[in-house]
């Protein structure tokens, strides 16, 4: 399922491939997040016209609208969004951390009300694995029980318990009613921000033996010193041969410092959701269309991006899209931020493959300044 082609000799970096049923996957590489099927502005064929081969749809959200009836009378996810290519789905896990307010966890899973209309539900780990089968998604991630940063040791314990309880049920489930040739599953590492507890996560979670490991709980309000700590603790405990996925990490600074400690795949709502708020990435750091400084601006978006939007656009005109609250300006920074991450990847694969990382990760780093 997953090969590792090349190693960075000087980080823990590598560049390999990703079997699935909907096509290989080249690693390291960025999922965009459709949160209710695909990613928000986007048309299929752009996205697959970047050359993408993955994204992430949010199968907590697809649970409650417009449900599973849905999607199984539509023959499943891909044929409903139109997507040919590869889909992970994650549990809903995060959601229900995010929603905290709304849910209480339980021996046997997870009791919330909806966010949209406040109707209760109940998920234990056996209803998230029959969602994501019916879903068909390519890579199916388990019920998990995530904590935020400054979680006391007790509680950090208990959710670990938890989360280890639910994957062995996940497992033992999964492997009775999923078609490992269609859909793989992922387990998921916590452990908050205690070493002795990622330690003891990764060596229940790998003995149960998934398809691959995701560090799950990172990015979710530390600092960014405590963040690469724990990230450089818990990676290496991950068995080299499996793949490596970082959930919830999607800017530029945080995917190169986790390539460099071996990390093989990311997803984000970043890129789309600063878009939507003005915001783009540049070669040289983000920009804000906001700024008054944009409305004389005739130059490119980015001029060292080749995308439709930098080559046909000026920042005065998507400044003045913005100001004039045209629905078409957070599609074309949304379609600009999802190229600038595609090309990003690939020149991060590039580096490994030709053992440059470092010297391409201190470069990039060098312009890419948020001061704009």
């Amino acid at each position: 399922m997953f090969k590792i082609q090349h190693k960075d000799p000087q980080t823990s970096a590598r560049a390999g491939i990703l079997e699935l049923f909907h096509g290989k996957v080249e690693t390291p590489f960025f999922m965009p997040v459709g949160t209710n099927g695909f990613v928000k502005t986007f048309l299929p064929h752009e996205i697959e016209e970047m050359n993408y081969d993955i994204i992430l749809s949010n199968a907590y959200h697809l649970y409650l609208r417009p449900g599973m009836d849905v999607i199984e009378k539509a023959g499943g996810l891909h044929n409903f969004v139109n997507w040919k290519k590869n889909i992970l789905t994650d549990s809903g896990g995060f959601q229900l951390f995010s929603l905290s307010s709304l849910n209480k966890i339980e021996e046997n899973g997870i009791k919330f009300s909806s966010h949209i209309d406040g109707s209760k539900h109940f998920l234990s780990p056996i209803d998230v694995i029959d969602i994501q089968k019916t879903l068909g998604s390519d890579i199916i991630m388990i019920l998990d029980h995530c904590t935020s940063a400054g979680t006391d040791y007790k509680k950090s314990i208990k959710a670990l318990e938890t989360t280890t309880r639910w994957a062995k049920i996940s497992k033992e489930y999964s492997s009775k009613v999923i078609d490992k040739e269609k859909q793989k599953v992922f387990g998921i590492i916590q452990g908050n921000f205690y070493k002795d507890l990622r330690q003891r996560s990764t060596n229940e979670i790998v003995e149960i033996d998934f398809d691959g490991y995701a560090i799950g709980g990172l990015s979710v309000g530390e600092t960014k010193d405590n963040f690469e700590e724990i990230l450089s603790f818990t990676a290496p405990l991950i068995p080299t041969d499996k793949v490596r996925y970082l959930m919830g990490v999607g800017t530029p600074e945080y995917i190169l410092t986790s390539v460099e400690n071996g990390i093989d795949m990311f997803d984000c709502v970043f890129p789309t959701r600063i878009a939507r708020n003005a915001t783009a990435l540049t070669a040289n750091g983000r920009i804000n269309f906001n700024n008054n400084k944009y409305k004389f601006d005739f130059s490119p978006l980015d001029a060292e991006c080749n995308c439709y939007v930098c080559s046909n656009f000026s920042r005065s005109y998507i400044r003045h899209l913005f100001k004039a609250k045209e629905i078409a300006a957070p599609r074309l920074v949304s379609f600009h931020n999802i190229y600038f991450m595609k090309k990003l990847m690939e020149n991060i694969r590039r580096s490994i493959l030709e053992e440059k990382f470092i010297e391409f990760k201190k470069l990039f780093l060098s312009k890419y300044k948020n001061n704009n």
